[in-house]
């Protein structure tokens, strides 16, 4: 405590006035449980408000998790979000040793894609090449599988061996016609590859598949816009009137004439009947689809298989 307290260590940025620390996740939550209870609140803040930075200012969402690591360094948790926060920096050396921890902590081999890559950043490929060609790449899902392709396809191509870089890349998850989450990003770093060989024909058939991808996943161009209220919370009854005021104090909703309260106009009774008629043809025409009933994505368009699969990170 007294440690990181001294004047010659910086000062723990500063925490946001409605951070509680309980807007973690259960599973985090349970890892601090082990802390006592000042200790945890301050972890727990400073873990937050990493998280809303990483994405934003990631040196800022550094020095949160470094803070957090003050008091929180023997838990695993804690050093995974100073090393991820670390890798958004750049702070290659750093996210190196804390992923390294992590996994010594944990014995988690997650972020073990993240090690290889970070050896690149530091500037050793060779030491990426030898994690990623080890067994233990077996051991991760498939995300870790995909990931760990494209970190090995940048090693390679750090050293110069272009056709390699190429051939990391052809796993058994590149397929053209089939999306899943990690699609967009193989797609991308398959047709630079190619690229870089020459195959330019290729590359763009594959470039052009990642707006097909993407629209099929809904992610990217295709993404849904994040809707915010700007709207007062605090309104007062008389901004927002409610059902008994403008009926009347006297009047009793639920002794009204039901049919006053059914009633409908010709056009939205003609619009009702059709939605109804709508919903039961929708019902009778579309018995449930199995996967293999699913059209595929191809090149001239037709509707893409969205293929989520259940090791999917969200």
């Amino acid at each position: 405590m007294r440690s990181s307290n001294s004047p010659e260590r910086g000062r723990s940025p500063e925490i946001d006035d409605d951070v509680t620390g309980k807007e973690l996740d259960r599973i985090t939550r349970a890892e601090l449980r082990y802390l006592d209870d000042t200790n945890n609140e301050w972890v727990s803040k400073h873990l937050v408000m990493a998280g809303r930075l990483i994405d934003i200012d990631p040196q800022l969402a550094y020095e949160h998790t470094i803070a957090a690591s003050r008091r929180g360094g023997r838990v695993a948790v804690v050093r995974e979000a100073v090393g991820l926060a670390a890798y958004a920096a750049g702070e290659w050396a750093e996210a190196l040793r804390e992923f390294r921890t992590h996994r010594r902590i944990s014995g988690n081999n997650l972020h073990l894609p993240l090690i290889a890559d970070a050896e690149r950043g530091i500037g050793r490929p060779e030491k990426s090449l030898e994690i990623a060609h080890s067994e233990v790449v077996e051991t991760l899902d498939t995300n870790g599988k995909v990931e760990m392709a494209m970190v090995a396809s940048g090693a390679q191509n750090d050293l110069g061996n272009l056709e390699a870089a190429v051939a990391e890349l052809e796993i058994p998850q590149l397929e053209l016609n089939r999306a899943f989450s990690y699609s967009p990003r193989l797609f991308l770093a398959y047709a630079n590859a190619l690229d870089n060989v020459g195959r330019t024909e290729e590359a763009k058939t594959w470039r052009n598949q990642i707006s097909v991808a993407e629209e099929a996943l809904g992610t990217g161009q295709f993404e849904e816009p994040e809707i915010i209220d700007f709207g007062e919370d605090d309104e007062t009854d008389e901004r927002r009137p409610r059902a008994r005021d403008i009926v009347g104090p006297e009047t009793d909703l639920e002794d009204q004439p039901s049919e006053e309260a059914t009633e409908l106009s010709d056009e939205d009774a003609v619009t009702e009947v059709a939605a109804e008629s709508l919903a039961d043809e929708a019902g009778e025409e579309n018995p449930e689809l199995d996967e293999e009933a699913a059209e595929p994505i191809n090149e001239s368009g037709a509707s893409p298989v969205i293929d989520q699969d259940e090791n999917d990170e969200k």
